[in-house]
């Protein structure tokens, strides 16, 4: 991760990049590479089994359908659409060393993709109507493609770490000096 978790306030954003990075990336993460991802930002230990890391890694799709968009009404479409078929009951929850902050529960016969895609919906619509735009993206390094949350105010961000951005400066510095 390469943003502190609430870097920016993007309201939990940061969790749901990282499991969509992690499963575009680890196809088939296991429960304990998943749980670790719910852990390292705030979530619940629910003991993740093989069979709830299949579904959470389902459930993943909708979400990274929501961050490879950079339109903001196809985005506000499909954030409506999970709000509709996974309905957030938000409350606020103050975690261990945090302050208190708006997460979703679901329904106690609800699984952990309605938990997942409901947080994502509240999550995302947040942030689309808090700053206006597509606050997210993946990264334009070549051969990176990783998601991020922005969280910039000024121009657009364009990779998910300083490493990538780097990257990409030092190669058109070097392909511009090349031609000399």
């Amino acid at each position: 991760m390469t943003q502190a978790p609430d870097g920016g306030n993007p309201r939990g954003l940061h969790f749901l990049a990282e499991l969509a990075n992690t499963v575009r990336e680890h196809p088939e993460a296991g429960a304990a590479e998943l749980q670790a991802v719910l852990e390292r930002h705030g979530g619940p230990p629910l003991g993740l089994t093989d069979a709830d890391a299949r579904e959470l890694r389902a459930a993943s799709t909708a979400v990274i359908a929501v961050l490879d968009t950079d339109d903001v009404d196809r985005a506000a479409e499909a954030i409506n659409a999970l709000l509709d078929r996974y309905p957030p009951r938000p409350r606020l929850v103050q975690l261990p060393g945090r302050p208190w902050s708006l997460h979703t529960r679901a329904a106690d016969d609800a699984g952990l993709t309605h938990w997942l895609l409901s947080t994502a919906a509240l999550a995302l619509g947040m942030w689309l109507s808090e700053r206006g735009s597509c606050a997210w993206g993946r990264c334009a390094a070549p051969g990176c493609g990783r998601h991020f949350i922005d969280t910039g105010r000024r121009t657009p961000q364009r990779f998910c770490s300083p490493r990538c951005a780097t990257r990409v400066r030092v190669a058109a510095h070097r392909a511009q000096h090349a031609g000399r």
